[in-house]
């Protein structure tokens, strides 16, 4: 008997395969397209984002074709709440978050699931790149569309009632999957940058809600004020470009942002291989993989950002806290984004950095 199933679409070629396998598979499909904008024109427009009027109506068409039922729901006030506003804070707390991961964790994953669970439905199906089998989450088999780490977040309880079917396929077999089906969206632009800033310019939407509010940017060797700033949250950690700098480096190489201090509002400047850090100490531990929390400290490896780099790494867990020590030194490791630990290509679990640095002394 098949399951009652809320598929989750976006308005993109990818929800919308995903869609259309559900229902192939026998399951009793149901779409649904979330609208996250109380004024749709306001986040973005045209085929870049996913909170348009344009990407409703692309839903809508692929559900036709598919023949499934479809609905619009209202996700506009917890979308702000939960995602924008928290955006905005956590920039002006000197942290750099993933807008997207946070969608997943609280939009898509907890306020969509605990709707439809609450309606009788059985999974929610979304078109992430991602597989899940047998309860555990594992990488896409297309390694550049892979979408684990953003759902390195979710909990087990999460991931029973999820359901990924694109996770065994290419983008360009999606693609050409859609095509055959006849679905308008097969050649469709993937969305990119964060969807709810319109024209991409983070700094100024940041200005917008926070206000300027001028400040120095010191260089961290010589402790010389080397610039000003109107707002410390326009920067991120790793940051090379966009940095005005009155003065050059004495040896004349490129500064990069240390750190960011947001009580005294001073960004710090330096050479590359300050950026180096070889710990990293993190907090909200969330364990889904295929083994309960470790007691000992745990051989793995750890994906720092998404499509970052993947690093070998010894993770020990202590209460509500995780500190990663690498085998290699990593640069531009930002507080506020999420550690997602893995065994090979299976997620263990995550936990969100807090602070990195060179390990002390045991």
């Amino acid at each position: 008997m098949g399951l009652r199933v809320l598929a989750a679409m976006s308005g993109g070629v990818d929800s919308a395969v995903a869609a259309a396998r559900i229902a192939e598979a026998g399951h009793d499909v149901t779409g649904v397209h979330l609208a996250l904008s109380a004024n749709p024109q306001s986040y973005r427009t045209g085929a870049r984002g996913c909170c348009t009027i344009e990407d409703s109506r692309d839903a809508r068409r692929a559900a036709d074709v598919i023949g499934i039922p479809f609905y619009i729901w209202d996700m506009a006030e917890r979308f702000h709440r939960d995602v924008v506003e928290d955006f905005v804070g956590e920039y002006a707390a000197g942290r750099t978050p993933n807008p997207c991961l946070r969608c997943n964790e609280k939009i898509k994953f907890e306020a969509v699931l605990d709707r439809a669970l609450a309606l009788g439905f059985d999974a929610v199906a979304t078109g992430h790149h991602a597989r899940l089998e047998d309860g555990v989450l594992r990488r896409s088999v297309d390694a550049a569309k892979d979408q684990s780490y953003v759902l390195g977040v979710l909990t087990r309880e999460q991931l029973a009632h999820a359901i990924f079917p694109l996770g065994g396929s290419t983008k360009a077999e999606v693609r050409a999957e859609a095509a055959r089906r006849g679905l308008a969206v097969a050649d469709k632009p993937d969305s990119h940058d964060i969807c709810f800033i319109a024209d991409g310019d983070t700094r100024g939407f940041l200005a917008e809600r926070l206000g300027a509010a001028e400040g120095p940017i010191v260089d961290a060797l010589s402790g010389e004020v080397v610039g000003s700033h109107q707002g410390a949250y326009g920067f991120t950690v790793g940051q090379r470009k966009g940095l005005r700098l009155d003065r050059p480096a004495a040896d004349g190489r490129p500064r990069y942002v240390l750190s960011i201090e947001p009580v005294s509002n001073t960004v710090r400047v330096g050479p590359r291989s300050a950026l180096e850090v070889t710990a990293i100490e993190c907090v909200r531990p969330v364990w889904n993989g295929p083994v309960a929390e470790p007691r000992e400290p745990l051989a793995c490896t750890v994906q720092l950002r998404a499509h970052g780099e993947v690093y070998s790494c010894r993770a020990h867990v202590s209460g509500d806290t995780l500190r990663v020590e690498l085998d290699r030194p990593a640069t531009g490791v930002a507080a506020g984004q999420a550690a997602v630990l893995y065994d090979g290509d299976t997620v263990l679990g995550s936990a969100t950095i807090a602070s990195a640095g060179v390990p002390t002394a045991a």
